[in-house]
């Protein structure tokens, strides 16, 4: 007996790193192609005679359809299965990247944007309902953290492939080459698509006629808040990636090598504050706590590098320590949501609150654009403060709500 139970266990452990690792790599993807645009704002800027708001529109326009895009693949995921939605998703990502490639104006830039943000769209409700669904409860927090730790290494690789690649080519050669990463891990997924089946479709009752019952998520508080979280947070990231590089070369005269490396060491260090954050959020029911000190400590420090009272090089420990703290909070922020979302509208519930990510990240690059624009590196820095010190509320306004609900049913 206990054989048979230690062969299922190791079998159901192989089922889970597989699954974990392939959503993984699938959503890592989506995070590179966050910043294909960002990274070569050095290079487009002269090539189109753009200003910095001009390009930071074009992440506006990217995350903004992402967003509504978003928020509508949370039904079609709960409908038709997160399987087939993601693979669509991975693959219009690599044509993305082949229409911005042979962009000749700033419209077809916009075009390319576009499209890169309706693949990016699909990656939270299709990743989040395929964990939730094929990963076991006591790996799921550490299905989270590996989640999270790939989205981070795809936004850290990105702008070293992409600098890499145009400063000895060009940046047309640069989205060229980033075009065959989603047609690649398409094949993988392909191939490995018994491992991402999907539960069964359950339609019944109101919501299988697209009645009351679909959209009875959307009266929850909680819903709201944690949307209001991710925006809040989104905006803060938006501001990082954008234009942190940029900030931190004016802010501190560094060279643009060790800017893009502070910026590099963040998303590093952020991973690895996923690895940590994992580890307790499995041991913790407290999830908002969690996240209000990580973000806490990681705004007293964003302060401290827009200030600009140290010397330049502590930029990049101060960004990797950010990075670090942020990173922390990612598997309770996950852990969070699954708490507050109803059984039966995982995809819903994630696709509405995720498009709160991609709303701050539509706004992010707007208004911090702007900032630069007038000259104010370090209004940078302390923007991005302020809008984690905000996120704080809500994380604990949800945390409160959850537990409110629970000893009601109790």
């Amino acid at each position: 007996m206990s054989n048979t139970t230690t062969t299922t266990g190791k079998a159901q452990l192989r089922q889970d790193a597989r699954v974990i690792g392939l959503v993984g790599l699938a959503h890592g993807t989506s995070h590179f192609y966050h910043l294909i645009l960002a990274a070569l704002f050095p290079w487009l800027k002269p090539a189109f005679g753009l200003s910095y708001s001009e390009l930071g529109l074009l992440m506006t326009v990217f995350f903004v359809v992402s967003g509504i895009g978003q928020a509508l693949a949370g039904f079609v995921v709960d409908r038709v299965g997160a399987r087939r939605v993601l693979f669509f998703g991975v693959g219009m990502l690599g044509v993305s990247a082949l229409a911005l490639s042979a962009a000749h104006s700033y419209a077809g830039l916009m075009a390319g944007a576009l499209l890169a943000g309706v693949g990016n769209s699909i990656f939270h409700p299709a990743d989040y309902t395929l964990l939730n669904q094929r990963v076991s409860r006591e790996r799921l927090a550490h299905g989270f953290s590996v989640h999270g730790i790939s989205g981070n290494i795809g936004w850290a690789a990105s702008p070293l492939f992409l600098t890499t690649v145009a400063a000895f080519a060009s940046w047309r050669a640069a989205l060229a080459c980033a075009a065959v990463l989603p047609f690649i891990v398409l094949a993988i997924l392909v191939l490995n698509r018994d491992a991402l089946r999907p539960n069964p479709v359950q339609r019944t009752g109101a919501a299988q006629h697209g009645g009351e019952g679909t959209l009875a998520f959307l009266r929850l508080p909680s819903v709201w808040m944690c949307f209001a979280f991710f925006f809040l947070t989104a905006v803060a990231l938006g501001g990082i990636q954008s234009f942190a590089s940029i900030g931190l070369e004016q802010l501190y005269g560094i060279s643009r090598e060790l800017a893009t490396s502070s910026y590099t060491a963040y998303m590093l260090a952020s991973a690895g504050g996923m690895v940590v954050g994992g580890f307790i959020g499995a041991g913790s029911r407290n999830h908002d706590r969690n996240i209000a000190l990580a973000f806490a400590v990681a705004a007293v420090l964003a302060l401290v590098l827009g200030a600009a009272v140290v010397p330049g090089w502590l930029a990049l420990p101060l960004m990797a320590a950010i990075g670090f703290c942020s990173g922390v909070a990612g598997p309770s922020r996950d852990l969070m949501i699954r708490a507050a979302a109803p059984k039966n509208a995982t995809g819903r519930v994630y696709g509405v609150v995720y498009s709160g990510l991609d709303t701050g990240l539509s706004v992010g690059p707007l208004l911090f654009g702007a900032v630069m624009d007038g000259g104010h590196p370090g209004w940078l820095f302390a923007g991005v403060a302020l809008f984690q010190a905000l996120a704080i509320g809500t994380a604990v306004g949800v945390g409160g709500s959850t537990r409110a609900v629970a000893l009601k049913s109790a």
